[in-house]
């Protein structure tokens, strides 16, 4: 029978507080493909997210939102219907034509929106991205913290769950995403290294960034394996689907789910205990952090090692070896049944 875990948080500076719920707004779009933008971009700051409709892209336009009121500046979130690179595409496509001041993007596809940030760099458009370390053609990267070690941590809290031993899968949104793969490399390693009898079953499963994907595919590994003690999921939408895949079965008490999520998508299953522990950073934050680099360069100002963003987990950043332009804060979270009622996000 799995081990609960004590509940632990790591913040960067100031704690992140309990801040407004997730919402949705007109700047949103709703179709996949693209945007008229409205009432125009022109000098605006627009953040492209993965798709519409998602509680964890909810959350990051709160922050986008709020941006906009406390710097005074024009700021609004877009993205497709679907969380596909075509979408995205066509969206920045169309931005661009709108002479935006910046563009700042979670992609879905990492190589798919290389040629179309190209476009928007060489028209003079300020290109920030997240969620994308290595990831070609933008100015900087920014990152919630480093994400072999948030795999790193990952994995820890997975082991201990799993009393070290057994079988376990791990969910990526796509298997193009920069971060997601990271953020799995980082936990395998870890578990190769340190925890020798527990066994990955599969090579990371790609859920489409869609909870009802995950659960389907959730529902035949338990079919296929059935002593599999654990489940990593990636996508917000990853540990919803597989704890009601685990729920359904009966294997609660049996199976460890873990994974990246917020709390307000997953403190169900946090109470229930079909999912064990969440893994997360603020997006509300980290939207904010995005469009404070945009303005940052769109001013005529360097990000470099130590730069703050004034933000909570992004007062100091590191650069990542290795790139030349990726940034990372410290604004790593976790949260259990134990403290999930003190965020309300």
């Amino acid at each position: 029978m799995k081990r609960k875990s004590p509940a632990f948080a790591v913040v960067a500076g100031a704690a992140v507080l309990a801040l407004a719920g997730c919402g949705t707004t007109a700047g949103s779009d709703s179709g996949d493909g693209g945007s008229d933008g409205g009432t125009g971009a022109e000098g605006a700051y627009v953040t492209v997210v993965k798709a519409t409709g998602i509680g964890w892209f909810d959350r990051m336009e709160v922050g986008v939102n709020e941006w906009a009121e406390e710097s005074g500046l024009d700021a609004r979130q877009e993205g497709p219907s679907e969380a596909t690179n075509e979408g995205q595409v066509d969206i920045i496509q169309n931005l661009i034509a709108q002479d935006p001041a910046a563009i700042t993007v979670v992609p879905n596809d990492v190589a798919g929106l290389s040629s179309v940030l190209a476009d928007a760099r060489d028209a003079g458009v300020v290109v920030v991205a997240h969620e994308a370390p290595g990831i070609e053609n933008v100015d900087i990267d920014i990152e919630g913290f480093e994400n072999g070690a948030y795999g790193v941590q990952i994995m820890d809290n997975l082991a201990e769950c799993m009393e070290e031993e057994g079988g376990y899968v791990q969910f990526v949104g796509r298997l193009t995403n920069g971060s997601h793969s990271e953020w799995v490399a980082g936990a395998q390693e870890n578990q190769t290294a340190n925890f020798p009898n527990m066994t990955l079953l599969e090579d990371p499963i790609e859920s489409e960034e869609n909870e009802e994907v995950a659960y389907n595919k959730a529902k035949e590994l338990l079919a296929k394996y059935p002593d599999i003690k654990g489940f990593q999921g990636s996508a917000g939408t990853d540990v919803v689907g597989i704890a009601r895949a685990v729920e359904e079965a009966g294997k609660s008490d049996s199976t460890c789910v873990m994974g990246t999520s917020i709390p307000s998508v997953s403190s169900s299953y946090l109470d229930s205990g079909a999912i064990d522990k969440i893994f997360f950073w603020d997006p509300a934050l980290a939207g904010k952090a995005q469009l404070a680099i945009a303005q940052i360069l769109v001013d005529g100002g360097t990000i470099e090692e130590g730069t703050d963003l004034g933000i909570p987990g992004y007062e100091s950043l590191v650069k990542l070896d290795g790139y030349d332009n990726v940034f990372a804060g410290d604004a790593a979270l976790a949260v259990d049944a134990s403290n999930v009622g003190d965020y309300d996000f």
